[in-house]
This record gives C-alpha cells, structure tokens and sequence, in this order.
C-alpha cells in the first residue's frame, strides 16, 4: 500500500467523524509543512499559529476532499494561502530564512562546485555560496520562490506543484526554470562558471 492509500484511507476514516485518524495526518505532516511555511515566515511562532491554522482549515475543508490530489500536495496549497493570507494581514512580505541547511545547498547541485578539502578558505566559501543562494531566493518574486521551494526543498513533482499552485505544469515549469536561471547569475561570479552554465 502506497503513503497516498494510507492517507486517502486516513481522509475517508477523518470524514466520517475519527477524530485520531485526522490526528494522524497532522503528526504526519505537521513538521513538513512548518518546514514549507518557514520559507515566506520568519518568527518561530508565527509559523506555528499559520501550520496550526492551516490544519484547523484543512480539518473544516476535509468533507470537500474528494481525493484528486495526494492529501499533503492539497494540504500544502492550504498552507501557503494560510501563509499568504496572513502576511497580508499583517501588512508584511515573504521572507527566506537566512539560513540554508547543507541538504538544500546541495539539491541545488552545488556540491560539484565546492572543493572537498574542510580548510577555513573553504568553509568560507560554502558559507558565501549558502549566502547568496538564501538571498537569491529570497529576492525573487513570490510565484518563483513558491515554485522553486517546493520543488528543491520539498521534493514535489511538477505535477503536485502545480496543483498547490494552482496552475498549468508548463507554468511551473517556467517558474521553476527562471527561479533557477536567477540564482544561477548569483552564483556565478563566486563559482567561476561559464555563462551557458546553469550551474
């Protein structure tokens, strides 16, 4: 049985009034979304109350869900209007972490850029590369940012990216492709790489 049979069998057993069963999901998912949301918010508790209200939405929508989607690719759409409603609200605009774990750094297929040898000179250089990459991100406009989030920090397929987003695939594509053409140019001067070079 796939994670997704499992949470459709958790979505149809939530439907009908098993409180656990919705309980379940939110242990599941509760840490991947704050994770998600933490990416366009910066305080820590500000994060929470968005996760928490994005759940209580999910748990009032959850008769609505007919199962079209994965359940986390539908509840990760809640949690970004959630997020975005509440920036909004509150009169402020999405922000980057100012940290990027190593992972992140990676998926963005730097590690082939970076020497291996652990001297100050290079750890200062990972630090800068990690740098320009959370300020590329964080310059770029709220359309790319989602798209390039969710692809190289959540690991959603174009497909599930665009029904969070809301949007055609091609359009995803596009996003996803200029998000990374944007920190391709930053990174360039400090990788020395060649202009046809993404990367």
């Amino acid at each position: 049985m796939s994670d997704r049979d499992i949470d459709q069998q958790l979505v149809e057993r939530a439907q009908r009034g098993e409180k656990r069963a919705f309980d379940l999901l939110v242990a599941k998912y509760q840490r991947r979304l704050a994770r998600l949301l933490s990416r366009f918010i910066r305080d820590g508790s500000d994060i929470e109350d968005v996760t928490q209200e994005a759940f209580i939405k999910a748990y009032r929508a959850l008769p609505s869900f007919r199962g079209e989607s994965a359940f986390y690719t539908w509840l990760y759409r809640i949690g970004i209007n959630t997020a975005k409603n509440f920036l909004s609200a509150n009169g402020r605009r999405p922000v980057v972490n100012s940290e990027i774990e190593d992972e992140d750094g990676e998926s963005f297929d730097m590690a082939s850029q970076i020497p291996d040898m652990n001297t100050p000179e290079t750890e200062l250089m990972n630090k800068e590369i990690l740098a320009t990459v959370n300020a590329a991100v964080e310059a770029l406009p709220e359309e790319l940012r989602t798209a390039i989030s969710l692809r190289e920090m959540e690991g959603l397929s174009y497909d599930e990216i665009a029904k969070v987003m809301d949007c055609p695939i091609g359009t995803v594509r596009s996003r996803i492709f200029r998000a990374r053409e944007a920190i391709a140019a930053e990174l360039r001067p400090l990788l020395d790489t060649a202009k046809n070079r993404r990367w």
